[in-house]
């Protein structure tokens, strides 16, 4: 069992965490470019909200949706 356990460890310190390793060297040189990825999240979380927004607006322009008491059994 304890080679199974270190074989994950290898496979996580070693392999899966080498992209981590790499932007933690980067952030050393260039704290814009160590954080691109957080600003590419960003960027996609806002673009998700905003076709999230506009489906909901346009579900309810529609009238699709049934807003009456009856609509949910947990009401």
């Amino acid at each position: 069992m304890k080679n199974l356990f270190e074989g994950i460890a290898y496979l996580f310190e070693e392999i899966l965490f080498l992209p981590l390793d790499a932007l933690r060297e980067l952030e050393l040189e260039s704290w814009t470019a160590a954080n691109i990825i957080n600003w590419i999240f960003m960027i996609i979380a806002a673009v998700a909200m905003v076709y999230w927004v506009l489906q909901l607006k346009k579900f309810n322009d529609n009238n699709e949706e049934n807003k009456d008491v009856t609509a949910h059994s947990y009401l």
